[in-house]
């Protein structure tokens, strides 16, 4: 198993890897794709590839090393979480006002839209007509 850079975990990884997959080499993204989100082992991967287990190791630890790079130089992906907690947070607090409002009103009806503005920014492939109210 290729060494997590440090300071990063697989889900990390993964999250580095949805944002900069693009800046990778072809080999190193195919590579680091298959075994971290379709859970093969070096040894398959070496096997489809045609090299050796050490070979796909070292290119998923290139990989690894370069988004982890990328990340601590550009920090975007810590960006994007403080971000996305922001906006999870401002959805809270709506849902909250709206609740206090009883749902009636002229400041419900810009309350629910502000929650559906949120909910966009935060789940864009969730689109509806009225906010959830978790």
């Amino acid at each position: 198993m290729p060494k997590l850079t440090q300071g990063y975990d697989t889900l990390q990884m993964t999250m580095l890897f949805d944002f900069f997959s693009d800046l990778l080499t072809e080999k190193q993204r195919d590579y680091f794709d298959l075994y971290y989100n379709e859970d093969l082992s070096l040894s398959e991967i070496a096997e489809r590839a045609g090299i050796s287990r050490q070979g796909v190791h070292d290119i998923i630890t290139r990989a690894e090393k370069s988004l982890a790079e990328i990340e601590d130089k550009t920090g975007v992906v810590k960006k994007w979480l403080d971000m996305d907690a922001q906006l999870r947070e401002a959805g809270n607090i709506a849902r909250e006002l709206l609740r206090m409002t009883g749902g009636e009103g002229e400041y419900a009806v810009l309350v629910r839209r502000m929650i559906l503005a949120i909910e966009g920014m935060t789940d864009p492939g969730g689109k509806a007509d009225e906010p959830r109210l978790r």
